[in-house]
């Protein structure tokens, strides 16, 4: 079973399973992204580039490639789990654009019990973190974020570098619902990182899907 805890610093999450359960997650976000059939959804270049990164992790964690442990957190019983660890910004924006995908597709019961299940234990993770914090921030899990942004993935990382700047901790926690207003439709944030993004793109002369966050001064190798 996929379960989810959150990391001791407040950075993000750990998602733990065991190789079958990490073989089922990656197939089923598989289906909502990289479309082979040659399904065409508007914007959709920019919102897989968020979520293959997603996926990315989730495939490492299935290799082995990330976190090991022997048994599970909710059991003593020995099985070998996998894990790795996605900041809350990055889980938060790829769940938003994964379900506008899934509108799009075809899904099952078992794409929908997964996505469900994804849903139940981070809410889970946020309230075990920091119930007080959480009270803000659970929201963000069903509605919220502007899943049909154009520009899904440089906001997701402009909100990620920001929340990391703040170094971790439930003060940087309890700050993550007023960072990610910059991701709600038509706030003065929202609009004021679009005029960002497309001035820049006037200014280098191409397309905002090419620009890339100017972020070497922001420590991602952290104690999660």
């Amino acid at each position: 079973m996929i379960y989810i805890v959150p990391t001791k610093k407040g950075f993000g999450v750990e998602i733990w399973g065991t190789y079958d359960d990490f073989s089922n997650l990656y197939e089923v976000i598989g289906k909502f992204w990289n479309y082979e059939g040659g399904l065409q959804i508007k914007d959709g270049e920019n919102r897989d580039k968020l979520i293959s990164g997603f996926s990315y992790e989730i495939r490492k964690a299935k290799e082995g490639s990330r976190l090991k442990r022997k048994s599970s957190h909710l059991s003593y019983e020995e099985q070998e789990y996998f894990g790795t660890q996605i900041s809350w910004v990055h889980f938060l924006f790829s769940l938003t654009a994964i379900k506008y995908n899934m509108r799009f597709c075809e899904t099952n019961k078992f794409d929908i019990a997964m996505i469900l299940q994804i849903e139940f234990w981070l809410e889970k993770a946020m309230n075990k973190y920091d119930e007080m914090g959480a009270k803000n921030l659970i929201g963000f899990i069903d509605d919220g974020l502007y899943a049909a942004n154009s520009y899904i993935y440089q906001f997701m990382r402009s909100i990620n570098m920001q929340f990391f700047i703040l170094g971790g901790g439930k003060r940087a926690f309890r700050k993550l619902p007023d960072l990610l207003k910059q991701g709600i439709f038509f706030t003065n944030e929202y609009k004021e990182y679009e005029a960002f993004l497309k001035n820049e793109a006037k200014r280098l002369d191409c397309d905002i899907n090419e620009l890339d966050l100017n972020d070497d001064d922001v420590i991602y190798d952290v104690e999660w």
